[in-house]
């Protein structure tokens, strides 16, 4: 039988008490993500109906469901997986540190490694059984700020490991697993096709297109797990082979509603939530006006935008549309050496309301005023 697993997370308890006591802002910003709610676990949300249909599906009858820590080690997240030295995801200007060690989890698959640390999972693979399970919840990415990103949002990861002699898991398995997928989502005449991927932890690697209202999606990828992170993982790889998926749910939702902006899905507007339903296309409310304010200022190099859109975020909420650079130069005789010339727009608009210029106003006094607190910036 299929078990419910949570595993052990007083680590992750110190660390979200050590994260209590501090009052800076990057601590501020990552409380606040810790407590927005997981719309994976949120019955009305479409997120969460996406999950319900995947883990219902008879392919994938008999999985595990496990639920893991939301802070966890940097190593785990990316060593065990064979993320290279250098690559994007290692860096504090694409991921949350709490601390030099841990990080807001940013996917999903890290939950392989909590999963075979489990004694029951432990005592299958050691008596040649196969083995696998389910991962859904929050994830955290720095990233830039439109109608379709957000750096909290929702991922959901699937395996399967098998020994040798029952299955040797190829290629065929994966578009096995990937038609049930869009079949479970997408109901059973929907049309996808599969390209050839790369992923660091599996080899081969497919990532698979849904056709949506004409045009062809990006959706999921999925992969055969490489030997060399499965003997990380304390897998003995010359006995088992699997299959893995993972996938990000905002991406199927919004392509399933033709949803126009990603903040609709944290939507408690009654006019919002009734309609979204997997599979209806959404109807908007009001398409209400934007206020537009712009914002010039000299940094030192070293300046990291993703970090500055988490500053815009934390002060302007919900409201805050899409962020575009509309300039960026440098001019040693006027600004002086390692210096550098920024200016974005900021689009307010609330999906819900008009929002009024005496609204918006004080947010963006007191952008002006972080900016230059936060980054020592000068404000042109």
């Amino acid at each position: 039988m299929p078990q419910n697993i949570i595993v052990n997370k007083d680590e992750e308890i110190r660390l979200k008490k050590e994260l209590e006591k501090r009052n800076d802002f990057e601590a501020l910003r990552i409380k606040r993500y810790l407590n927005m709610p997981d719309l994976s676990r949120t019955e009305d949300s479409p997120i969460h109906e996406i999950v319900q249909r995947i883990i219902a599906h008879p392919y994938f009858n008999g999985l595990d469901i496990i639920q893991t820590p939301e802070i966890v080690p940097a190593n785990i997240s990316f060593d065990l997986f064979d993320f290279p030295a250098d690559h994007p995801a290692r860096s504090k200007s694409d991921t949350y540190y709490i601390d030099d060690k841990n990080i807001l989890r940013t996917h999903t698959t890290v939950m392989w490694y909590y999963y075979l640390r489990e004694n029951d999972i432990k005592n299958r693979v050691a008596n040649n059984q196969p083995v696998g399970c389910f991962s859904f919840g929050k994830v955290y990415r720095k990233d830039e700020i439109d109608r379709r990103h957000m750096n909290v949002f929702h991922q959901i990861d699937g395996w399967y490991l098998s020994p040798k002699p029952l299955k040797t898991i190829t290629q065929k398995d994966l578009e096995d697993a990937l038609g049930n997928i869009a079949s479970a989502v997408f109901g059973p005449n929907v049309k996808y096709r599969l390209n050839n991927d790369t992923f660091p932890y599996t080899d081969p690697s497919l990532e698979m297109e849904v056709e949506i209202g004409g045009r062809w999606v990006e959706v999921v990828g999925c992969g055969v797990v490489k030997g060399s992170v499965l003997e990380k993982l304390g897998v003995d790889s010359k006995n088992y082979t699997g299959w893995a998926f993972g996938f990000g749910l905002e991406r199927l939702a919004i392509s399933s509603m033709d949803l126009p902006d990603i903040r609709l899905l944290w939507s408690e507007d009654p006019r919002v939530t009734k309609q979204l339903k997997l599979g209806k296309k959404f109807v908007e409310v009001s398409k209400y006006p934007p206020i537009t304010r712009d914002i010039s200022f000299v940094v030192d190099s070293d300046f990291i935008p993703n970090d500055y859109f988490d500053l815009i975020r934390e002060i302007g909420g919900n409201l805050v549309e899409q962020v575009e650079l509309l300039d960026k130069y440098e001019n040693k005789e006027k600004f002086g050496p390692g210096k550098i010339s920024y200016t974005y727009r900021i689009v307010y608009r609330s999906p819900e309301r008009t929002l009024k210029s005496e609204e918006v106003d004080p947010l963006q006094e007191n952008l002006y005023k972080q900016t230059g607190k936060v980054y020592n910036a000068q404000i042109r």
